[in-house]
């Protein structure tokens, strides 16, 4: 019936229903395979997300559970603060937080003033072999942080800056990575606004501090949640440099506490004292969220 209702049509009205059915069937198609690509994305994401979470949630669940009943396989609702009373007073875990507090607000604080320079140097000071001295500098981003350790510890062993806050501060006062980072922010504002400022009479620490400082805020917050994240969580380097528990930083000091003879296999102690250790990082991711998403969203490198 409905073929011969199509033939009874002209040549051009079938030719258009047909066309009309290939396109609806090609957006029927489409469709479904992006639904089926949305399906996957989502899949994909569930499954990081959970290797992220599961272990984060399985160290909240010991760190809050008697020891008795951390030892089975069940979820139990017993709830406790021994184990966090019994970690702090076994381990100076206040002096370990505070020197981290100290170490990476000190790092960063220097870094802030060395890159912002180094990269208005590179961006906007014309000298001999900029661009030279420039790919050398962005060599050091090649160069992982580990293989610099002997080099290093011999320039702090002979500064005489062993087991000190300073002598864990002093190789990272510089960031390859941020001069990088904040160079390419700095080219991409228009030169007219410098030239505006000199006019006015600005003098070059003027200018950086009144006009590409606050137009590169997004740039500092990215390098910032980089700087602070890696720094808080170091452990190799302030394991080497340090020896006592004055100096000492969070992270050593958590794995000096989970070596112990008073922990052992308590899995209730060492993770009461990991999340001493992570809670500040999470509280701050917490209440920043939005800061750090927008900040990435509007940090994109241009050439």
């Amino acid at each position: 019936m409905g073929n011969s209702t199509d033939l009874s049509l002209p040549v051009n009205q079938r030719l258009e229903r047909k066309r009309t059915v290939h396109d609806d069937q090609k957006l029927q198609s489409a469709r479904r395979r992006r639904v089926a690509s949305q399906v996957l994305w989502h899949a994909i994401m569930i499954v990081f997300v959970a290797a992220w979470l599961i272990p984060l949630v399985w160290v909240m669940r010991n760190a809050f559970l008697p020891k008795d009943a951390s030892i089975g396989m069940g979820w139990s609702l017993k709830f406790t603060l021994d184990n966090f009373i019994r970690v702090w007073q076994g381990a100076p875990f206040g002096q370990y937080m505070l020197n981290t507090l100290l170490v990476t607000a000190g790092i960063f604080a220097v870094q802030i003033v060395t890159l912002t320079l180094a990269a208005y140097a590179f961006a906007r000071v014309p000298f001999a072999g900029r661009s030279v001295v420039f790919m050398l500098f962005l060599v050091q981003i090649m160069v992982p942080p580990d293989v610099l350790i002997f080099s290093n510890y011999q320039i702090i062993n002979d500064l005489g800056l062993l087991d000190t806050k300073l002598g864990i501060m002093l190789p990272y006062f510089a960031s390859a990575f941020g001069v990088f980072l904040l160079r390419q922010a700095f080219k991409q504002l228009p030169y007219e606004l410098e030239e505006a400022a000199r006019v006015e009479g600005s003098s070059s620490l003027g200018i950086l501090r009144r006009i590409y400082v606050p137009l590169s805020k997004p740039i500092y917050l990215s390098f910032a949640i980089v700087s602070i994240s890696f720094h808080w969580n170091d452990f190799l380097w302030p394991l080497i440099v340090t020896n006592s528990p004055e100096n000492r930083l969070l992270t050593v000091g958590l794995g000096m506490f989970a070596k112990s003879t008073e922990a052992g296999a308590q899995w209730t102690d060492v993770s009461a004292a990991t999340l001493i250790v992570t809670t500040p990082m999470l509280i701050g991711f917490l209440l920043f969220q939005r800061q750090f998403i927008s900040s990435f969203m509007h940090s994109g490198i241009k050439g």
